[in-house]
């Protein structure tokens, strides 16, 4: 697939670790399932209140994005901008 949000998030390794996202530094849990149809994701803000969280879904034709309570280009400028540590 050639859409920049799905290869950027494909690249993330499943499990939990430290990502640092517009300064700030957050801790992001990754699992993929159903044989790699299902991604979820969840980072919450050390220290703070924000947090990020998402389910996305491979259906019959494509991807489907689903954030959880927050606006869809929240999610993809997270995803987008994050740096690993």
């Amino acid at each position: 697939m050639n859409d920049p949000f799905h290869q950027r998030l494909a690249l993330l390794e499943n499990g939990s670790y430290d990502v640092i996202f517009s300064h700030t530094r957050y801790l992001l849990s990754k699992q993929t399932l159903l044989d790699g149809r299902l991604i979820k994701l969840y980072a919450y803000e050390l220290g703070g209140i924000d947090f990020i969280s998402l389910n996305y879904y491979r259906g019959k034709e494509k991807w489907f994005l689903k954030p959880c309570e927050m606006p869809e280009e929240k999610v993809i400028t997270f995803i987008m901008q994050l740096e690993i540590l």
